[in-house]
């Protein structure tokens, strides 16, 4: 067998590669969920994609011979340790055969990229940003959401082979219809939720869709300032804003969006969307074939003959100032009454909370809501 040799990405044939080896890994898993190729270069080119204003890396692959068999990124994010006055690099877009020894070497050399620059740790899977895919799934191996990722079970086994240790866990929720209704507590939290917003001072309105630029101008207002304390959260740019509520954007129902207010200020905001990954884990976009292909059955799919069925809540946000006040819990309370009243929709996501974050935790569980994935930071001491 050929030795493993691992060398960074610079040129369109290494590109390419690198671009397409996702599609080599998972051709035989029935639960990924392949991107459509314009999100994915939207995601890897430094232009396009508004992290790399700040963001320093660099993308390798591995190679037995002349096969690919691994690839990664190493990357240091300067407002990540701007914000959190840390001293630490990250990886991202790990993707490899189960083969410990190409694993080591594409780990070990974003390890040693890091540490080259002078940093204390290295810390991933994540590409590139919280507000992208973060985490490795270690639980829960079944298909991701939109926006979530997803990775063979044997990830895991590889990279604490290579030495990395956990540094945080991230959960997501499920509650079906089902569920929802043999939930004996549905009557009390519906009663509690008004007697918290009337005590509070607390009101919630739906997202207005004949005014969403406005909206979305409050939206951004509210974003950086709610998860501000957040473990790993970096408040996002201007131009990541934009493109964030471009992306929402494409998928967005309006009546799964609410703003709460307290005292008439704004606190607060939830929104959950469609799982857009139903659409694309039975279209399958690949390379090889034009996107337009792809686009007219994912219309089908998603518009002529609606196959969705979930929502994801990803996005639950509260200021600092009313984070004692329930806001949270009325908030989640409006969104989950709000998806249970869509006949369409038989299950829902909320992910990812951190496990630190123990009161959303409880929140999530009171309403009858289970983890159901577990998507696991780990991280590397570089210094001797």
């Amino acid at each position: 067998m050929a030795a493993v040799t691992v060398r960074k990405v610079e040129n369109a044939d290494d590109f390419r590669a690198f671009f397409e080896f996702p599609w080599h890994i998972y051709k035989d898993d029935p639960n990924w969920v392949p991107p459509l190729l314009s999100m994915r270069r939207d995601l890897l080119d430094r232009h396009k994609n508004p992290s790399w204003e700040y963001l320093e890396g660099d993308y390798f692959t591995a190679w037995r011979g002349d096969r690919i068999v691994g690839m990664i990124t190493a990357l240091i994010n300067k407002r990540h340790n701007e914000f959190h006055q840390e001293h630490i690099g990250w990886f991202g877009t790990f993707e490899v055969e189960d083969d410990a020894e190409a694993a080591s070497a594409l780990l070990h050399t974003a390890a040693d990229w890091v540490k080259a620059r002078g940093y204390d740790a290295i810390r991933g899977p994540q590409s590139f940003t919280t507000h992208e895919d973060t985490g490795l799934l270690v639980d829960g191996f079944v298909r991701p959401v939109l926006l979530m990722p997803y990775n063979p079970p044997y990830y895991q086994k590889l990279i604490e082979g290579a030495g990395f240790h956990k540094a945080m866990d991230l959960y997501s929720f499920h509650l079906s219809r089902q569920g929802a209704g043999e939930h004996a507590t549905a009557d009390r939290l519906e009663r509690l939720t008004k007697a918290v917003m009337k005590r509070n001072k607390i009101t919630v309105r739906q997202i207005d869709g004949k005014r969403l630029k406005e909206e979305f101008i409050l939206f951004k207002e509210i974003y950086n300032a709610a998860w501000d304390k957040n473990w790993g959260f970096v408040p996002m740019t201007p131009r990541e804003l934009d493109g964030l509520v471009a992306s929402l954007g494409q998928f967005f129902e309006p009546d799964y969006a609410f703003f709460a207010d307290v005292e008439g200020k704004p606190a607060g905001f939830v929104l959950a969307i469609p799982d857009f990954n139903q659409v694309l884990h039975r279209v399958y976009p690949r390379p090889g074939v034009p996107e337009f292909l792809s686009l007219i059955q994912a219309l089908w799919h998603w518009k002529i003959r609606p196959i969705i069925d979930t929502a994801r809540i990803p996005l639950l946000g509260v200021k600092e100032a009313y984070r004692t006040k329930g806001v949270d819990a009325v908030l989640y309370y409006h969104v989950l009454m709000a998806l249970l009243n869509d006949p369409r929709i038989q299950h829902s996501d909320s992910g990812w909370i951190l496990e630190a974050n123990e009161n959303m935790v409880s929140i999530a569980k009171s309403f009858g809501c289970e983890i159901y994935k577990t998507h696991r930071l780990y991280q590397l001491p570089l210094k001797d």
